[in-house]
């Protein structure tokens, strides 16, 4: 009697998993690496363990404003969310028409495929980049970081705009095309309406990604706001104290953008 053996199926060779396993295993050697070669001798953890504690304790604890009042911390704050608010509106302006071109069932598949290709390539370069390759024509300041800022934010929303617009059901497409609709009667009369809770939400998403590229851009190209407070008051004259009230100013108004946010996407799905 011949004893019962089950049978394996070798699984099939897939390039994804060979590729990350490539990759994590470079990623342990690099690690392996830096801990083998890194000298560790000058380096008292528990002395440093005690100095960040007591840094933010400081600054956390005991906030206080030295260098500029209440209202011109605020005042900074409005020109942050200004900054925000420009480059997301520019953005989702921009994206709204070339998502219509890079969606596969609005467009061509080479005309998809190069703008799909383009704005990848944007998001892959951060934009922190974007501005300081701006600002070698324009030079330092806000102008740069709107055109950064708003470069950006377009390859962003492009993405999540025209995925919204693929997820769309082919038949209302062929029906309107059956009937005689043109291009624009289709955008404008099924395909806008129905995706329009889709790009509220990536544009509000992005509005709050804004605000915090808008905090380091203040520092790192002195476009102004917020950010560029807490840079002098971290780098120029160190005030740990005044970064800690810099610091619950960001956050109070990332939470309010927060609140704020949830409620008017609710109203307008609610009118929808």
């Amino acid at each position: 009697m011949r004893t019962p053996y089950l049978r394996i199926k070798a699984k099939p060779f897939s390039k994804a998993t060979l590729i990350i396993q490539l990759t994590l295993g470079l990623l342990a050697a690099l690690t392996i690496y830096g801990f083998a070669t890194f000298d560790y001798k000058e380096i008292n953890l528990v002395d440093g363990i005690r100095s960040t504690a007591a840094t933010i304790k400081t600054m956390f604890f005991e906030p206080h404003l030295k260098h500029f009042t209440f209202l011109e911390a605020l005042k900074q704050v409005i020109i942050t969310l200004g900054l925000a608010f420009l480059t997301t509106l520019f953005g989702a302006i921009l994206a709204l028409f070339l998502s219509l071109f890079a969606a596969r069932n609005l467009s061509s598949n080479l005309v998809s495929m190069i703008i799909k290709g383009g704005v990848a390539f944007i998001r892959a370069v951060p934009t922190v980049l974007w501005v300081l390759i701006f600002a070698v024509a324009a030079g330092l300041g806000s102008v740069a970081a709107v055109i950064g800022m708003t470069f950006h934010s377009v390859s962003y929303l492009v993405k999540a705009f025209s995925e919204s617009f693929e997820e769309l059901d082919k038949g209302v497409i062929e029906a309107l095309k059956a009937s005689g609709a043109n291009w624009w009667q289709i955008v404008f009369q099924a395909v806008i309406p129905s995706s329009i809770t889709y790009l509220i939400s990536w544009t509000f998403m992005r509005f709050e990604i804004n605000f915090a590229v808008a905090v380091a851009m203040g520092a790192a190209a002195g476009a102004g706001g917020i950010g560029f407070d807490m840079f002098m008051a971290s780098s120029f004259y160190y005030d740990v104290r005044e970064v800690g009230v810099v610091t619950y100013f960001i956050l109070f108004f990332a939470v309010l953008l927060e609140i704020l946010a949830g409620r008017i996407k609710k109203k307008l799905r609610a009118k929808v």
